[in-house]
């Protein structure tokens, strides 16, 4: 149940993107002939007055049609004013833009809709750092003595107080030590012991084999009313935005180190699946992470996205005229092809990286 709820938050945010697209079109009366969850054979098809819905094979987005898009299977003459290619410069730019707005818009109203039902949860932050798990027993850490539950007092000569900077500390401190000794000062149950780890040089980063989470108790904290839903509900949507985007700008700014860091389908859904397991009433805050995401990088400046789209009609405002449709064509298929590319080896990477398919070759 937890796997089939993250799959159907990935299902529902792909919809809103998609329906953004065909809302925004049909509100200009602009022709769509298409509208499709999926790529490659259909699955399910229902044929409308104009539009075909559609539920595909492969689930790695969507797509909204045009009849420009295939001029020869539809019965609209070329010159038609309700043809997306001639309508204006703006009224484009509304339709390729409105799949992203729709995310925004989903995430915020998600976020404003969990502060007046469940609320937020929030930690009241206790000394140290948690070790919920030792992730190997041939880890460094476990090695040491480190076990899953020990609480991390201070690393070095540094306290790990009550704040949730003391998480950042003791992470920071663990990644820019590789091969250096550390001492740690742990707590397990009412006693308290040392303990010398020297972090492995792992991905570019110091790496002792654990998780790490805040040490505290954990509640939430909910609107009594719908104008504090709405207040809480735009401070957290800002706090998601500002995290996503100093997110994508360390993986753009040192992709080397981060590449790995790049989740596909399958990794998402096994992370939502853990929040879903632990507390699905966090799966409001996952899907609003993930609609937010999706519309970042959508709107990233690459050919096959809406952002790419986006440049063609910027460069046609600019110059009065649009680029060549092959050249067009060429550039838009071309990053399809990549998109496709990245997404397949994604699934392939993060399913062999699950842990029923680690056991297999154990």
């Amino acid at each position: 149940m937890p796997v089939l709820a993250a799959i159907a938050v990935l299902a529902i945010l792909i919809v809103v993107h998609e329906l953004g697209h065909f809302f925004a079109a049909r509100w200009q009366n602009i022709h769509v002939n298409r509208f499709s969850i999926g790529f490659g054979p259909s699955l399910l098809k229902y044929q409308g007055k104009e539009t075909e819905y559609a539920l595909r094979a492969i689930p790695l987005g969507g797509y909204v049609g045009f009849p420009d898009d295939d001029p020869e299977s539809s019965n609209i003459p070329l010159d038609d004013p309700n043809l997306l290619k001639n309508r204006p410069v703006w009224d484009r730019a509304i339709v390729i833009s409105a799949g992203v707005i729709a995310n925004l818009i989903f995430a915020y109203f998600l976020l404003v809709t969990q502060a007046g039902t469940i609320g937020y949860p929030q930690i009241k932050y206790e000394p140290g750092v948690l070790v919920p798990q030792v992730l190997d027993e041939n880890s460094i850490a476990a090695k040491a003595g480190v076990k899953s539950g020990d609480i991390v007092l201070s690393v070095g000569d540094q306290l790990l107080g009550a704040s949730p900077d003391a998480l950042l500390k003791l992470r920071e401190t663990i990644q820019n030590s590789a091969e250096k000794p550390l001492g740690l000062t742990l707590k397990r149950g009412e006693e308290t012991l040392s303990v010398q780890v020297t972090p492995q040089l792992a991905e570019g980063k110091g790496k002792i084999g654990v998780m790490l989470s805040p040490n505290g108790i954990q509640d939430r904290r909910k609107a009594d009313n719908i104008v504090k839903a709405f207040a809480m509900g735009t401070a957290e949507f800002q706090r998601v935005i500002e995290l996503t985007v100093k997110g994508f700008w360390q993986l753009i700014s040192n992709f080397q180190e981060n590449a790995q860091q790049v989740a596909g389908p399958v990794k998402i859904v096994e992370f939502g699946a853990a929040i879903a397991e632990k507390d699905a009433g966090n799966l409001f805050q996952f899907a609003a992470l993930i609609s937010i995401n999706l519309a970042i990088i959508n709107i990233l400046p690459l050919p096959a996205l809406d952002g790419g789209q986006l440049v063609f009609l910027l460069i046609e405002g600019l110059f009065g005229k649009p680029l060549p449709n092959k050249l067009q064509e060429g550039i838009m298929q071309t990053g399809l092809v990549l998109l496709l590319s990245l997404g397949v080896f994604l699934i392939v990477r993060d399913t062999f990286n699950l842990a029923v398919f680690q056991g297999l070759f154990q």
